[in-house]
């Protein structure tokens, strides 16, 4: 598992560091304007399907399946089930995809009802995302073949697909804007070509692994039945931050201009831990524990599940107290130039230490699902989702005047460390879920360690900061205000002996 978090991590970070590159574009050439509104919101509405259909109750449902079928039955039953679950839903996402083609001025009006007061950028956002749109279709045949790759313990074409997303966006913004309207324009291109390019790669990486896949006629044979049963409530299950989300852009969309900039810009700051812990340690832990749960291994699955959490909370805890107590170094360092000016990373700033209240849990929720997946169980994640669901848009629309843009980013944290705390609740009930002495007590020092580390940054910030910086100089000041963090929290881990460094150095090695 930890060679796997690492694999997955280390690609993760790669694209994330990308995907910085790419926003920092996109906030000096479109800051936090209508433009940059409306692509957001067109890129928003298919990554929102991405992750429901392709990466959450999708993988929820998939993975377990194919690594039961994998170690029961070998790989020509696995790679057969894999066919036809390909086969299923090209057929059901392609009809999807020319649906929403269709009728995107009446998706948009749902997802961005505030728009509809200003009639260009509404047709705007229109165009855009019927640009964008195609990707859900690519980018969820690719998390299916992602699935099937990490079902083989291939884990590194997966996460490196990810790469191209950025590289493609970035190429597109560079030299397809001379011949398109607008930015906006080029990088809605971008997505869809980008979604080509990682389907492809994936393919190719499938057949390498002795895995290729044909494409039969689609049939609901009784195995793709059993997984669309797992899957479709799964779809709210798994899928419950980016539900969330989703109901931050309704409400963003009826809050001043600029306001859905803001928060995708915060929201992209967070996604790195996130995706680079939350991701990693969620897809490495749903194969290996699925397989100990098929093998009658309790013991083993209580232990792999509590080291998934310690190893969660000890990147993520430090992770939240950083952005939460230097939101803005990072914002007006990362973003601060052309037309994201100082205010507008002030602004977002707010929002990026209310996401990151809610890190560990967003988190913790990518840890604990898999212990109901790995037992076929999608049901439970739906209800406490749905519940999440409904307290994170009383809490928007409570937040909306008092908090402005503060408010979808808060109520989106509170509503996941409620999912998370009711997740741990019902896997401690059944009996699947018991924090050992060792989770227990690392965890309170790992909170000790972090506290401990964020008052060492909010010193070094009051030093590095407190003149005005520009260029190469604030890039130099935020890299040393995070190596004294790094610093920081390692000597706060020694002391307070919240972790075994030889261990954690030592594991990876022999795994």
């Amino acid at each position: 598992m930890i060679r796997g978090i690492l694999t997955i991590g280390g690609w993760t970070m790669a694209s994330r560091i990308l995907g910085f590159a790419r926003d920092m574009l996109i906030a000096a050439l479109l800051g936090a304007g209508p433009i940059a509104d409306a692509f957001f919101v067109a890129l928003k509405l298919p990554n929102l399907f991405r992750r429901l259909f392709g990466e959450g109750a999708f993988n929820a449902a998939f993975v377990p399946a194919f690594s039961g079928l994998l170690a029961a039955e070998g790989r020509p039953a696995a790679r057969r089930f894999a066919e036809e679950t390909f086969a299923v839903m090209a057929f059901w996402l392609g009809v999807l995809t020319v649906v929403g083609e269709v009728f995107m001025p009446q998706l948009m009006a749902v997802l961005a009802p505030g728009f509809a007061a200003i009639p260009e950028k509404f047709a705007l956002a229109v165009n855009l995302s019927r640009i964008t749109f195609p990707y859900l279709l690519l980018i969820c045949l690719a998390a299916l073949v992602s699935g099937v790759l990490n079902g083989l313990d291939r884990f590194t074409a997966a996460s490196a697909s990810y790469v191209l997303f950025n590289v493609v966006s970035i190429a597109c913004m560079l030299w397809l804007t001379p011949y398109v309207p607008t930015v906006g324009h080029a990088l809605s291109w971008g997505i869809t070509a980008s979604g080509v390019a990682q389907l492809g790669l994936l393919l190719w990486a499938l057949r390498r692994a002795g895995m290729g896949l044909s494409l039969p006629r689609p049939r609901l044979t009784p195995q793709i039945r059993v997984l669309l049963g797992r899957m479709l409530p799964g779809l709210i299950g798994a899928g419950v931050t980016q539900l969330n989300l989703a109901v931050d852009v309704i409400i963003a969309s009826l809050l001043p201009a600029g306001t859905v900039s803001l928060l995708y810009y915060a929201d992209r700051v967070q996604q790195l831990p996130l995706g680079v812990i939350g991701t990693a340690v969620g897809t490495a832990l749903l194969p290996l524990l699925s397989r100990q749960v098929r093998a009658g291994e309790a013991e083993a699955a209580h232990a792999t599940l509590n080291r998934a959490i310690e190893y969660a909370l000890f990147l993520t805890l430090p992770a939240a107290v950083a952005l939460i107590v230097s939101a803005y170094p990072v914002m007006w360092t990362l973003f601060g130039r052309g037309a994201f000016d100082a205010e507008s990373a002030r602004l977002s700033a707010q929002s990026l230490a209310a996401y990151a209240v809610g890190l560990p849990a967003f988190v913790l929720v990518k840890v604990l699902a898999p212990g109901f997946f790995a037992r076929g169980d999608t049901a439970t994640p739906v209800k406490i989702g749905v519940a999440a669901v409904a307290l994170n848009l009383a809490m928007n629309v409570a937040f909306m005047v008092p908090l402005q843009h503060i408010g979808p980013a808060l109520a989106t944290s509170l509503a996941a460390i409620f999912n998370v705390g009711w997740l741990g609740v019902v896997l401690a009930r059944q009996g699947h879920l018991r924090p050992d002495p060792q989770l227990r007590r690392r965890g309170a020092r790992m909170a000790m360690a972090a506290a401990a580390m964020g008052v060492v940054l909010w010193l070094a910030q009051q030093v590095l900061f407190g003149v005005p910086l520009h260029g190469i100089a604030r890039l130099a000041a935020l890299a040393v205000l995070v190596v004294a963090g790094l610093i920081a929290y390692a000597a706060a881990v020694v002391v307070f002996g919240a972790a075994d460094w030889r261990a954690l150095i030592r594991v990876p090695g022999r795994t």
